[in-house]
Formats: C-alpha cells, sequence, structure tokens
C-alpha cells in the first residue's frame, strides 16, 4: 500500500482521530485537573465583573452621600482585582497546560518518526517524500492547535455560556435567556452547515499543497538530472500546475470564509439588537435599573465576542481533525515484515546462509524468483550474476529480511531469519549498495555511521581500508567535508569508498556488495575492487554483480535468467560450458576491448564523468 492510499480524505473532521489523543492526555491527568480549576477561577472572576458594574452605576445613580463614598470605591475595587483576577488565572492556567501541551507533540512527532522506520521497504519504495513531511508536519502542528483551543477556548467559553444564562434568567426574565439561547443555535447551526460545506476546500488545498511540495523536493533532489536534460521549463510547468490547484482552493477556501464570518456577523448583530431593546424597554417601564441595563450589555458583548471567535475556533478544530487524521493513519499503516512474537537473537557461528526453495513476487502476477537454492558456506564469497530483472538484488533484500519469501526459507546457520530479531540478524550484515546515499553531513560522521561511538582512530582506519583516506586527507577540512544533499558534492567512486569505509568499520561478518561497482569507469573499478576484497576477507559474501571481470575470484557462481538459477559452477567451468555466463563473459569481454583500444588512440577514459580522481569538488 502507497503511503497515500491509506490515507482518508474527507470533508468533515473525524473525531476517531481526537479519541487516539485520550491516552496521552490521561498521563497528565493531574496537570489536566489543575488546569480546569484555574480555568473555572478565571471564568468565574470573568462572569463577576458584569455584576459588580452593575452595583457600582446603581449606587451612583442612587445619589445618596454614603453609597458614592463607599460602596462605588468597594466594588471599584473589586472590578479591578476581579480583571486582573481573570487575566492572572488564565496564564497560570496556561503555564500549567504547556508542559502537557508540549510533552504530548513530543511523544507523538517521536512515535511516528520511530513508525516511519518500522515500516517496510515496499511502504518507502512508494511513498511521495514532500507530500508525507507534510502531512507529518500538518499533523503535529494540528495536535498543538487542538489541545489550545479544546482546553483554553471552547471549554471556558462554553462554561461562560451556561453561566449567563443562568444568570439573565434569575435576575431578569426567561425571555432573555431563552432569546440568547436562539440566536446561539442560530449560530451554531449555521456555522456548522457552512463549515461542513466549505470544509472540502481545506481538504482540496491540503492535498494540493502536498502535491506541490512533492514536485518541488523530487525535482530539486533530481537537480542534476533536470540540468541535463535541459528540463528546467517542464519542472516549472508541473510546479506551477500544482500550485494553481492549491491557489484555486485556497481562494474557494477564502471566498467561503468570507461568507461564513458575514453570516455569523449579522447572526450575532441581530441577536444583541433584540436583547438591547427588551433591556431598554424593561430601563423605560421602571422593571430594571440602568445598572441592569449596563450589567445586560456587559454580558452580551462577554458572551458573543469569544462565540464569534468560537465559530472561527470550530473551523480550525475542523482542519486540525481533518490533518490529525491524516497523520494518525500512518501510525495505523502496518509493517509489512514484522518480529515474530517469539523471535530470538541470531546465534552466529559459521557465517552459512543458505535459500531452501524460495519463491518470491512483488506483485500477484509478477513472479520474480521461483524454487531458488544455494548456499554460502561460512567465510567464502558466492557471485551472483544474470541479465538485468532477473532477480538478483531481490536476493538481498531477502537475506536482509526487507521482504519475507512466498514459499521456503533463508537460513543463517541453520536459523531461519523470519525467527529471529530484526536488530540482530541486521546487525551482522554489511552492505555497500549499487547506489550509495550518504546523509547531508561530513564525510567522517558517514563513514562512523557504520558504528555509533567509533573513536576518530577507528574512522581514519576504516578510510584506510576504503583507500579514501588520502584524498580526505589532503583537503583542508579534512573529516569535515561536507558532502552535500544525498552525497552529491562527492564522485561516484568517492561515495563507493565511504560506504566501503562504514561497512568495514561496522565490521560485519557477513557482506553483500550489490552491484557495488557497476557504475564506475575501469580503473575506479579495479581500485574499488582491492577495497572490498579487503573487507571480505574471512566473511560470508554475497556479490551482486553485472560485469563479470568483478567475480572471477568467486568461490562459487551462479546465474540467474528470469528468476531461476540456470547454471552453477566457478569462473572456469562457467566459461568452458558455453552456456550463458559464457556468452555474457564473451560479450562483456568484447566491449572491454573496444573500449580500451578507443581509450588508447585519444588518450582519454570513456568512463564515469565523475571518476574517482574527479570529484565535483567538495
Amino acid at each position: 500500500m502507497s503511503p497515500q492510499s491509506g490515507v482518508r480524505t474527507t470533508a468533515r473532521g473525524d473525531w476517531r482521530a481526537a479519541r487516539k489523543l485520550l491516552p496521552y492526555l490521561w498521563q497528565y491527568r493531574w496537570r489536566i485537573a489543575i488546569g480546569l480549576v484555574l480555568l473555572v477561577a478565571a471564568r468565574a472572576a470573568n462572569i463577576t465583573v458584569p455584576l459588580v458594574l452593575k452595583e457600582i452605576i446603581d449606587a451612583m445613580d442612587a445619589g445618596e452621600t454614603v453609597k458614592i463614598l463607599v460602596l462605588p470605591l468597594a466594588f471599584l475595587l473589586a472590578y479591578g482585582l476581579l480583571r486582573f483576577g481573570s487575566v492572572l488565572f488564565n496564564e497560570l492556567r496556561d503555564m500549567i497546560f504547556v508542559r502537557a501541551s508540549v510533552d504530548i507533540i513530543h511523544r507523538i512527532a517521536m512515535e511516528v518518526f520511530v513508525h516511519l522506520h518500522r515500516l517496510s521497504l515496499g511502504f518507502h519504495l512508494n511513498r511521495k517524500t514532500g507530500g508525507l513531511s507534510r502531512d507529518v508536519e500538518r499533523g503535529t502542528t494540528a495536535i498543538g492547535f487542538f489541545l489550545r483551543i479544546m482546553v483554553l477556548n471552547i471549554v471556558p467559553v462554553v462554561l461562560e455560556i451556561a453561566a449567563v444564562l443562568g444568570i439573565l434568567w434569575y435576575q431578569f426574565d426567561i425571555l432573555f435567556a431563552l432569546v440568547t439561547v436562539a440566536v446561539i443555535v442560530v449560530y451554531a447551526v449555521f456555522t456548522y452547515l457552512v463549515t461542513r460545506w466549505r470544509t472540502r476546500f481545506r481538504v482540496e488545498m491540503n492535498t494540493a499543497e502536498s502535491s506541490a511540495n512533492t514536485r518541488s523536493i523530487d525535482s530539486l533532489l533530481n537537480y542534476e538530472t533536470v540540468k541535463v536534460f535541459g528540463n528546467e521549463m517542464l519542472e516549472r510547468e508541473r510546479y506551477r500546475d500544482a500550485m494553481d490547484d492549491w491557489a484555486r482552493a485556497n481562494m474557494k477556501s477564502y471566498y467561503s470564509l468570507s461568507l461564513l464570518n458575514t453570516g455569523q456577523g449579522f447572526i450575532i448583530a441581530a441577536g444583541m439588537t433584540v436583547l438591547m431593546v427588551m433591556a431598554a424597554s424593561g430601563v423605560v417601564a421602571g422593571r430594571q435599573t440602568l445598572g441592569d441595563f449596563a450589567m445586560i450589555n456587559a454580558f452580551l458583548i462577554q458572551l458573543y465576542i469569544p462565540l464569534s471567535f468560537l465559530g472561527t475556533l470550530y473551523r480550525e478544530l475542523n482542519h486540525s481533525l481533518i490533518d490529525m487524521e491524516k497523520m494518525f493513519d500512518l501510525l495505523d499503516e502496518s509493517p509489512e515484515v514484522m518480529e515474530s512474537p517469539g523471535a530470538r537473537p541470531l546465534a552466529l557461528t559459521r557465517g552459512e546462509v543458505r535459500f531452501e526453495g524460495v519463491s518470491f513476487r512483488y506483485q500477484d502476477n509478477r513472479p520474480v524468483l521461483e524454487d531458488i537454492s544455494f548456499g554460502i558456506p561460512g567465510g567464502t564469497m558466492l557471485a551472483v550474476v544474470g541479465p538485468s530483472g532477473s532477480g538478483k538484488s531481490t536476493l538481498a533484500r531477502l537475506l536482509l529480511r526487507f521482504y519475507d519469501p512466498d514459499s521456503g526459507r533463508v537460513t543463517i546457520d541453520g536459523q531461519d531469519v523470519r525467527e529471529l530479531t530484526l536488530d540482530s540478524l541486521r546487525a551482522v550484515m554489511g552492505v555497500v549498495p549499487q547506489d550509495t546515499v550518504l546523509f547531508n553531513d561530513t564525510i567522517g560522521y558517514n563513514i562512523g555511521y557504520g558504528r555509533h561511538g567509533a573513536s576518530a582512530g577507528e574512522i581514519r582506519e576504516a578510510a584506510g581500508v576504503a583507500q579514501i583516506d588520502a584524498f580526505i586527507e589532503q583537503h583542508s577540512q579534512g573529516y569535515d567535508i561536507l558532502v552535500g544533499e544525498r552525497g552529491l558534492k562527492l564522485s561516484g567512486g568517492e561515495k563507493q569508498r565511504v560506504a566501503i569505509a562504514r561497512t568495514a568499520l561496522k565490521g560485519a561478518r557477513i557482506l553483500i556488495f550489490d552491484e557495488a561497482t557497476s557504475s564506475l569507469d575501469s580503473r575506479s573499478e579495479k581500485a574499488i575492487q582491492k577495497a572490498l576484497d579487503r573487507v571480505a576477507e574471512n566473511c560470508t559474501t554475497l556479490v551482486i554483480a553485472h560485469r563479470l571481470s568483478t567475480v572471477t575470484h568467486a568461490d562459487h557462481i551462479i546465474v540467474l535468467d528470469r528468476g531461476r538459477i540456470v547454471e552453477r559452477g566457478t569462473h572456469g567451468s562457467l566459461v568452458g560450458s558455453g552456456g550463458l555466463y559464457a556468452q555474457m563473459w564473451q560479450l562483456q569481454q568484447e566491449t572491454q576491448q573496444y573500449l580500451e583500444s578507443h581509450e588508447d588512440q585519444d588518450g582519454t577514459g570513456v568512463g564515469n564523468p565523475l571518476s574517482d580522481e574527479e570529484g565535483v569538488g567538495v
């Protein structure tokens, strides 16, 4: 399943995403409980302010000397303290709650990061890195926003609405409370319906934004390819198409938001007008005082301003649910390869590797390997050769247990790899791939990645084994050379040597060389081959090769064709048999002779322009 196929795209936020936060919130229940107490105290102080204001106005309106001198001063002091108390309790609440919010975001972000590394190779081969990173970024941001608006905004407003309705009913008439409830209901229904309608534009906008981000990152990662083919205009058009989709969805979202804000404003204005007319009529009729009129006005302002903001919060809450849902869907992705419940650590002795009747297919209608059986005795080298697409690299993926075979089994010292812990299995393996991808860090960091915590001396020793130490030490920055994104500042040969160095530093007992020299010219290939041979001494080694000249010294060679083993033997016996291996050997020898003759004629190499001696200048 692709990373995007498992993510639902809905027009309405799903509260199941919010329920997934409950276990995290429960860990901070006492902190949240204290925050809620402070929240209630802040709301109580805020609601009491209009009541005090009423007493101040009524006392001043009465005109009595004692009340003018004493009561207003006392109420004014109480008014100021309540105002300050509301702010103080709110700030204390935020201080208590922010720790829980930050910790929850931190924990969930770490869980997503770890889970993405736990997912199988198939997921990552299908992922769109730019869109995936935006989904995770929006998801973690949405969690923080959701927690803030639920605990710090929506809950306080709901409490305040309930308290104000009770006061209006008690102090005046039930009609005031009923009108206020009617306005709130109309406002809520209007907000819900319009928000539900317009949220589709948010979904479209997020999808378009993820697509644009994916295209921009993919284009930048393939910068050299874009330049070589002169396709800057094509990349600009592809990115512009994605941004056009985002712009259209964004404008629809903005226009529908204006419609929503206008409708909300009209409902609130109409409700306040009706209630103020009722209050003014009561004053004229003598049923209420000027203080009552001022109190009602203060309550309505105090109520409708946050209610107006509550509409915005509801919209953003819905958006947060959508963004959270996408991220939590990533956590719901199950790895294709998982440790068995009783998995045990690998007990390595001889390091013997065996494939026993292994068949495998990536898709139901595409068999890759069929009934493959062979063994690699401990400390020996076996080479696998064959035409492109014959299933050679799949053998390495099965041995590393990136995939499990459909039938048969892969064993190390008689232990089925499916019954072993993944950490112990991969701890004994070292891989030098065809396409070495490096971290955007120093060359020393990339070599040291082979064994975390290795000393500077051990890193230098590994560089010496890979014969890259001279290149590093002649550079002014030494092991602090920055290799660039994916190692693009290094040549092909230099990247290969870094891969060999970190594999040598790991000290693995089982090695996999997956066409490790196929992209190099003949001169670089010979130098890299010497380094590989040094690393492979006394190790069990699986060599996957296209160039047969790199496997002539292997202890045993098998030839794959269309997922089946068609030949076995040593280099000499296979050449003499006149089969597929002999044909491939003859063709490659003729090609090599042709290249060498042209090198002699013009004195130039025809190999990889980024050869081992021609780095792009880090």
